[in-house]
This record gives C-alpha cells, sequence and structure tokens, in this order.
C-alpha cells in the first residue's frame, strides 16, 4: 500500500504537466475555453522609416499590440534601438530570406560565402518564393538565421517570438525544421498554422506535434484590399472564434519614401499600408475590440508562460 501511494505521489506532478499540455491553448494560458484571443501584429518593421514610425505609433496610441522586425533591412538599427529602449513592448523577428520589392534590397547578415544559395547574381535575397526554395539549402538558411537572431540580441532585444517573412520557411520539410529548431534553441514561439502549411503544400498532421499553433491567422490579400480595409477587418473581427488568433497587417504612412519602395508591386503598396494603420489606430477598431469580447494578449505572454524557463 506504501509503495502504491508513493507511485502515485511520483506520478501526480507528470499528470498534471500532461493535462495542462492537452487543454485548448486558452486554457494552458489561464482562460477559459470559450476565449477568443487575439494578437494583432505588426508585420515588417524595419523596412523602412515609414514602417517603422507607423507601427510604433500603431504601438503606442492604437490597438496593435506586437510587431516583428526585418533584422537585414536597412532600417533595422533604427527600431532596435527603440526596441531595446521598450523591453515592455513585444518584438519578435520576422526571419526574413527575400527581398521582394523590385528596387529596394538588401541582403544576408552572414557572409557572402558562407550563403551563397540565398543570393542573386547581385549578392541580393531573391525575390520569389520559388527562386528560394530551387537554391537554398536548409544548413544556408539555418547560418543566416541564425545570424540574424545573434545581431538582435547583441542590439539588445529582448525576442518574444519569431515568425517567416513570405512565410518561406513553410516551403520545404527541412526549412520548417530548421524554424522549429531555432525556437526550441532560443525558447521562443514560432508562428506555426495548420491551414498556411497546407496552402504551402506541407501536411500538417505530419509538422505539427505538441506545438503552441495559431488557431487562425488572419491577413488580408488583393480582394479585401479592393473591398476596403476596414470592411474586412471589421468582417474578421465580428467572425472571430474561441482559440488562438492573430491578425497580420503593414502599417506605414502613404508617402514618397514607402511609395518608392512598393514600386511596381501589385500588393501590400503604401496605400495599402496607410490604410492599415487608419484602421488600427482607429476607434472603431477598439469598439470592435470590446464589442466582441476579445481578449487581446502577446506573444511575450505566451513565452512566458508556456516556454521561457
Amino acid at each position: 500500500m506504501i509503495k502504491y501511494l508513493l507511485l502515485l505521489v511520483a506520478f501526480l506532478p507528470l499528470a498534471t504537466t500532461l493535462n495542462a499540455q492537452t487543454g485548448t491553448i486558452q486554457e494552458r494560458l489561464g482562460y477559459s475555453p470559450e476565449t477568443k484571443l487575439l494578437i494583432i501584429h505588426a508585420d515588417d518593421i524595419g523596412v523602412s522609416h515609414s514602417e517603422n514610425i507607423a507601427s510604433i505609433h500603431a504601438i503606442e496610441n492604437g490597438c496593435v499590440n506586437s510587431g516583428s522586425i526585418m533584422v537585414p533591412c536597412p532600417w533595422f538599427p533604427e527600431i532596435a534601438a527603440y526596441a531595446a529602449a521598450h523591453r515592455d513592448f513585444d518584438f519578435g523577428l520576422h526571419l526574413t530570406l527575400t527581398s521582394e520589392w523590385q528596387y529596394f534590397k538588401w541582403g544576408p547578415i552572414s557572409p557572402i560565402t558562407e550563403v551563397p544559395g540565398l543570393l542573386t547574381e547581385y549578392n541580393h535575397f531573391y525575390r520569389s518564393r520559388n527562386d528560394l526554395k530551387t537554391h537554398a539549402s536548409a544548413g544556408e538558411i539555418e547560418r543566416e538565421l541564425r545570424s540574424q537572431i545573434e545581431l538582435a540580441l547583441k542590439y539588445g532585444i529582448d525576442i518574444t517570438h519569431l515568425d517567416s517573412h513570405m512565410f518561406t520557411l513553410y516551403l520545404k520539410p527541412e526549412y520548417l525544421a530548421v524554424y522549429k529548431k531555432l525556437g526550441r534553441e532560443y525558447k521562443l514561439p514560432i508562428l506555426l498554422n495548420a491551414e498556411y502549411l497546407t496552402l504551402f503544400g506541407l501536411e500538417a498532421n505530419q509538422h505539427i506535434n505538441e506545438d503552441i499553433v495559431v488557431d487562425k491567422v488572419y491577413m488580408a490579400y488583393s480582394p479585401d484590399f479592393e473591398k476596403g480595409m476596414a470592411n474586412y477587418y471589421t468582417e474578421v473581427m465580428r467572425g472571430m472564434q474561441p482559440g488562438l488568433n492573430i491578425i497580420l497587417l503593414h502599417a506605414a504612412y502613404n508617402n514618397e519614401e514607402m511609395r518608392g519602395v512598393t514600386s511596381n508591386h501589385p500588393g501590400y503598396g503604401a496605400e495599402w499600408r496607410q490604410q492599415d494603420f487608419n484602421f488600427f489606430t482607429s476607434e472603431a477598431c477598439e469598439n470592435l475590440v470590446r464589442e466582441e469580447n476579445i481578449q487581446l494578449i502577446t506573444w511575450r505572454e505566451i513565452r512566458d508562460k508556456l516556454i521561457k524557463d
């Protein structure tokens, strides 16, 4: 009998851990199963001065409560200094392997001799996902992304999460494995979503195990822009379901700098980004969060409650 009781006592912590892991993400974070959790997340911070100052304004004065920084981009030092001085804000890294704009370019943090498969003949990153997928090895990708993370840490950024610019780390199983490895090694949550894995041709049930998963990712596409971004985001919030949700937006000002950056690009241009900024700094956005009983959370909360020691 005593041996049985000792065995039961020894098993209880394990049982508790297993039960916690098998609950919904809401319950694991301390919320009820009916809670609609939402991260309002600004992508592409660091790509330009316009993107930086608009995103900062939306964080300080609007509904945006998270963002991710592109380390290889020209305006990274500006946002890195801001992030280092505001360590309570929720800044992750927008791990970057492509340079999609026609004239506005960037390349790797790593020495170019170490990552030749990531580069065009001009030593920039490729514009397209397909070119990256054709030429880049997983080893080169790991080397470059590790360099990006280490540089961000050197600048003093308290990294709260990792995500993937243009979802390039969803392109191949070996790329995804690097993404997950870096998350484990640096003890950071990564943006992982079954719908987007499927969209890029990976079997979600083969690549999601006991990972933290975002239930629904919302990101506007060209038809949404044509109907008006305020209409799109209003529909998103009205229809949001319980679980972990994230809205990916791109806030910037429609000024000469941003029009130059995004010239000759069919989507996500300067006016698109201005409309993102307008909505997420509006009273209408604040009202929707309240009216729909949406609980805003951050990647920092996820990191600190579920991952960080």
